[in-house]
Order: C-alpha cells, then sequence, then structure tokens
C-alpha cells in the first residue's frame, strides 16, 4: 500500500520524445550541424534531411511535399493558416472567419483577434457531446464565410469533429477549411483528401517529437501572407533558419506513428476504457464530458461531483500520479474550461473536472495505481464540500446545503 510509482496520464499536454526520436537528432545537433540555406557541403546534406523529412510529412497525410511548411509548433501553424489566410484573401473574399467555441486558444484566441481588427467573425456553438450542429454550419456558410476552422478531435474531451462533412459543405459555398488535428494526428489516420481540408495544422510534441516544431499543410492554390518575413525560407511562408533537429525529430516519429498506429490505437482505447470503467464502478457521482463514440481512443474527460478539480490535481500529484483539470495552455488561469462552459456543464461541476490522456508507455499496473489512489483522495475531497452529505454519502442542493447551513447556526 505504500508502493510509490510516478504515473503520467497527460499526453495530450505532451509526450515524452521516443528514444528512436531523439537518436535520430543527434547527428543534426553534433557533427550535421550545416545550415540548410548554405550552398556548401554542409548545408547541402542537411537539406536534403529537410527534404526527405517533408516527403515523410506528407505521405502521411496524403498530400505533396510541396504542400508541408515546417513551423514552430501548433500554435504558429495556426497562426499561419488563419491570419495568412485572412489577409491574403481579404480583398477578394469578404466573407467572416468562422469557428467553433470548444477550439483550442491558438484557434478561437486568433479569431477574436481578427474580429477586434476589421473581420467579420463567427463562433459556432456545439452541443453537450462537444459537436458542432451541422445546421449551424450551413447557415454560416450560406451567410458568407472566408474560412472555416474547425478542429478534428478536441483537446480536453476528445470529441472527433464532422470535419468531412464541413470541408464538404465549405467547398461548396466557395470558402477555405482549416483544421487543427494536434490531437489526432498519428492517434487515428488522418488523410487531407479524405477529410476535405485546404490546411491542417500538427505539432510535434504531441506525437513523441520534441516541443518546438511541427507543420502545416496548405493545399496549393491557397495563397497565405507570412507571419515571418526576412529569408526566403519554407519558400517564402515562414521566414527563419530551419529547427533542423526538430524537424528530423518530427519526421522520425511520424515514422514510428504510422508504422505503430492502429495498435497503439487499440492499446490506447483498452485502458482508456479500462479507467473509465472502473472509475464508474468504483467512485459514485461521476459524469464523463464529451462524445462517447466519437472520440480520440487516449482520452477520458470525467466529472466527479462535489469536488474541486484543483485539489484533485493537487493530492493526486503528491501520489506520484499526474492529470490535468483542462488544456495546459491554459493552467494559468483560473477561469473554468471554455469547452465544458460551451457544452453547458455548470460552473460547479466544470471545477470537478478532470482530464486523463493516455500515452504508448501507459500500462494497466499504472490504472491499477491510479485507482489505488483516486478514490480515497475523491471522498477526501468530497468531505469538505457545502454540497455533500457525508453522513448518506450523496449530492445535496444548493438550497439543501443553505438550509443545513441555517440549522446549524441555530
Amino acid at each position: 500500500m505504500n508502493e510509490r510509482r510516478r504515473v503520467y496520464f497527460d499526453h495530450n499536454a505532451t509526450t515524452p520524445v521516443h528514444p528512436a526520436v531523439l537518436e535520430a537528432m543527434l547527428p543534426y545537433l553534433k557533427e550535421q550541424y550545416g545550415n540548410p540555406s548554405s550552398g556548401h557541403q554542409f548545408g547541402r546534406a542537411v537539406r536534403n534531411r529537410i527534404a526527405e523529412a517533408r516527403e515523410i510529412v506528407a505521405a502521411a497525410l496524403g498530400a505533396k511535399p510541396a504542400e508541408i511548411y515546417f513551423t514552430s509548433g501548433g500554435t504558429e501553424s495556426d497562426n499561419l493558416a488563419i491570419k495568412g489566410y485572412a489577409w491574403a484573401n481579404r480583398k477578394t473574399n469578404g466573407g467572416a472567419i468562422v469557428t467553433s467555441s470548444i477550439e483550442h486558444p491558438a484557434v478561437l484566441e486568433v479569431v477574436k483577434y481578427l474580429g477586434k481588427n476589421g473581420f467579420q467573425t463567427r463562433i459556432l456553438k456545439v452541443g453537450p457531446d462537444a459537436l458542432v450542429d451541422l445546421g449551424e454550419v450551413r447557415e454560416a456558410l450560406d451567410a458568407g464565410v472566408a474560412l472555416i476552422s474547425v478542429m478534428h478531435g478536441n483537446n480536453e474531451v476528445g470529441s472527433i469533429q464532422p470535419v468531412a462533412e464541413i470541408a464538404a459543405m465549405a467547398k461548396e459555398r466557395g470558402a477555405a477549411m482549416h483544421t487543427d488535428a494536434v490531437q489526432t494526428f498519428m492517434k487515428i489516420p488522418v488523410k487531407v483528401d479524405e477529410l476535405g481540408v485546404d490546411m491542417l495544422s500538427l505539432s510535434g510534441h504531441k506525437i513523441n517529437a520534441p516541443k518546438g516544431v511541427g507543420a502545416l499543410y496548405v493545399r496549393k492554390g491557397i495563397k497565405l501572407t507570412p507571419l515571418n518575413h526576412g529569408g526566403h525560407h519554407e519558400r517564402g511562408v515562414r521566414a527563419g533558419t530551419e529547427n533542423v533537429p526538430g524537424i528530423i525529430g518530427l519526421a522520425k516519429a511520424v515514422e514510428l506513428g504510422v508504422a505503430n498506429m492502429e495498435e497503439n490505437a487499440r492499446r490506447a482505447r483498452e485502458l482508456r476504457d479500462e479507467l473509465e470503467r472502473r472509475i464508474l464502478a468504483e467512485i459514485p457521482f461521476v459524469i464523463v464530458n464529451g462524445h462517447r463514440e466519437r472520440r480520440t481512443p487516449n482520452t477520458l474527460n470525467v466529472t466527479f461531483e462535489c469536488v474541486e478539480g484543483e485539489a484533485l490535481l493537487i493530492n493526486l500529484d503528491m501520489a506520484g500520479i499526474a492529470i490535468s483539470t483542462g488544456s495546459a495552455c491554459s493552467s494559468g488561469s483560473l477561469d473554468p474550461s471554455h469547452v465544458l462552459m460551451a457544452m453547458g456543464i455548470p460552473h460547479e461541476l466544470i471545477h470537478g473536472s478532470l482530464r486523463f490522456s493516455v500515452g504508448h508507455e501507459n500500462t494497466r499496473e499504472d490504472i491499477d495505481y491510479v485507482m489505488r489512489h483516486l478514490p480515497r483522495i475523491i471522498a477526501s475531497v468530497r468531505e469538505i464540500s457545502p454540497l455533500w452529505d457525508v453522513k448518506n454519502q450523496r449530492v445535496v442542493s444548493v438550497e439543501e446545503a443553505a438550509a443545513g447551513a441555517r440549522i446549524a447556526r441555530k
């Protein structure tokens, strides 16, 4: 019972670099240090490896190498896609920039920024399963849309959006389609032609590659205004010397991901489902958030009634268990999850929500360890909640709690 181990269930935030990825990167941190823009043999050797990496990423997406642009990660890719398209097409396409209410901040904040700077914008609502309403999408497109950006898989609850259907509607109406596939790339098959998208963002550190590298797919014919101005790197779309070790690492992670995707997804789904089953069986008053079928295979978001998520996170961390109360990019904010709010979940329940995200290295022993600690921690945190009836082990309403407090004061 005194066993102490470290269990990492926060892979939607970031993943460990795979040993084979690190091994592939090391030569480009040591002897292969040439600048790919240089004309001598040091530069040419590195430039050739970047070209090979581009081919690997393109093949995984079913794209052409010339349609892949390397970036610093998902946030830059999203910014380049949305701002770049909006600025480049402002005079020729006066439609709105549309997105959903549960996007990653790297999309949602960009659209809000454009809305403050002269662009028409619209934020689509989602249902309690975190999926957009295709009827509302159609209505928005009929009103005039230049660009629509809807994420493939949600980073907090895992719900997978009907991107292909949205892209088909957008194409019929002459609108461009972007999707943030950071949370689905290498977890499920992601092919740009099957999805029908014009732009797609991905990030290295979500797929066992290093932080600081990502890519943006841009379909041939789509015009973007660069965010960075300088040299002619990335064919003039993204100025700045390429992160060579990161790009090599990203390509290696993609190779590994393609080779093992089916097995990795199967294992992740089994572990996620086992964790969900045990939580629901062993802890009362629990709600699973998001769509139960249409979700990424590794993601479980649950609400524990009458608890404070930050208290759970701290207690689990003390036991060596790493989880999240939402998006890592929002962890500095005290505001409740905008994703769960958009789904219509009450504030008092949102604050009791945790996200478990499984990775390749997790095992059933990790689940056993979590379930040796989680029920005890939930029970101890609930004991101090005014909405928890300790004697009868049940949730009480705010009105019941207030009445009980009045009686206690008398």
